[in-house]
Formats: structure tokens, C-alpha cells, sequence
């Protein structure tokens, strides 16, 4: 359907963990130099919520989920960062990182409420179409097949795994990351965004954000 937009309704991290993002994507990248960048059409965040959502519905998701960010306490929305893992993203002898992320009750909270807002503008069966994209660039399989399983593979307690991606390296050099000491921190929100996704799940496209209180 190309009536929909793919949108992924996330949080903006604090300054500190944007450089940490920052920094595992240049040891990413070390690993496979045509990786993608974090930069402004690839901004690090935490995924909350991902949906096709009716294009012509855009404006009343938006308020959707104002009223539900009116309804937080957003100073209670926290994660632990734990850990380095990846997923197999469908690109052979790769796998696309991400900061493992441990959410706090009130993330969980939040996003049931999200979920119960924002459903009656979603629909299904998104195209390409719905995505960003570069000039000859194709959105791959798994990516349409991620937004549309979204709910309910990635929603609630022992499903929803909270993260931040920092892109992809080699399985042979992940293997060796993914071993090595990890220091946990903090993770606070500086946002909440709707931005239109891209690829692999990336932020690309800035559609509304609301900055939350310090």
C-alpha cells in the first residue's frame, strides 16, 4: 500500500550516550567501511514503537502521542545499557549491532500507552514506498517484515527488547566485541520523536519531536 508511512515512535538519548553511540559506530565502520554512519538521516535513538501509520493520518498520530507524553512522567523513563550484541540482518558473514538496552517499568508503561493511542491510524502492508530511501536504493525484506511483526514481537515484559543500533560489523569481529568487558550506564531520554524510518530500522526523517524537561 503506498497510502502509509513507516514511523518509529522513539526516544532521543542524553549527550553522553549519543558520543558512546557515536564511538562504537566508528569501530563498526572499522570493521566494515561501507557501513552506515550515525549522523542526521541516521541518528542514534531507542525504538518505542515502529507502525505503518495511514499517511493521510499522519497529523492525529502526532496527537496521539502528545497526549500520551502529556499523560508521563517523562523523568521516569530510564534504561541500563548492559551489553554489545547483534542480530543476523540478512547480509552474509554480518550482523547489525546495537547497545543492549535494559528499560525500566515505566518504558513498558509508556509504550503500552503509545500502542493503545496511536492504533486507529496503522494500518499493514507497507511497500518501500513508505520508507526513505536513497537514489536506487531498495528497502529489504526483513526491514518491511520488522515494522509489520512489530506488534506484537517487540511489545511488552520478555518481548520488547530496548536498544540502540550503531551498525554493522563482521561476525568474526563481533564475536571478539561481543567478548570483551562492557561498562554498563545510564540511558535518559533528551526526546520523544516520530521520525520516518529508512533501512535497518534507521531514523532518517525527522516528522515531530517533543523535547522532554531535564
Amino acid at each position: 500500500m503506498n497510502d502509509l508511512t513507516a514511523v518509529d515512535v522513539l526516544v532521543e538519548p542524553d549527550e553522553t550516550t549519543l558520543r558512546r553511540a557515536h564511538a562504537w559506530n566508528a569501530r563498526m565502520r572499522e570493521s566494515v567501511p561501507d557501513g552506515f554512519a550515525l549522523d542526521a538521516s541516521h541518528r542514534p535513538h531507542v525504538t518505542t514503537l515502529q507502525r505503518y501509520v495511514r499517511t493521510t493520518d499522519l497529523d492525529h498520530a502526532y496527537g496521539a502521542v502528545q497526549r500520551t507524553l502529556a499523560a508521563t512522567d517523562t523523568s521516569t523513563l530510564s534504561y541500563r545499557a548492559v551489553a554489545i550484541a547483534h542480530a543476523d540482518w540478512g547480509v552474509p558473514g554480518q550482523g547489525l549491532a546495537v547497545i543492549l538496552l535494559r528499560p525500566g517499568p515505566q518504558v513498558l508503561a509508556f509504550q503500552a500507552a503509545l500502542l493503545d493511542a496511536i492504533t486507529p491510524f496503522t494500518g499493514s502492508g507497507g511497500t518501500a514506498a513508505a520508507f526513505v530511501t536513497d537514489p536506487g536504493e531498495s528497502i529489504s525484506q526483513s526491514t518491511l517484515d520488522w515494522v509489520d511483526g512489530y506488534v506484537p514481537a517487540q511489545i511488552g515484559p520478555g518481548r520488547y527488547t530496548a536498544h540502540i543500533t550503531v551498525g554493522f560489523a563482521t561476525l568474526d569481529d563481533l564475536e571478539t566485541i561481543e567478548a570483551e568487558p562492557f561498562d554498563a550506564f545510564t540511558v535518559r531520554p533528551a526526546a520523544v520523536a516520530v521520525y520516518r524510518l529508512g533501512n535497518s530500522g534507521a531514523a532518517r526523517e525527522l516528522l515531530k519531536a517533543w523535547p522532554t524537561p531535564n
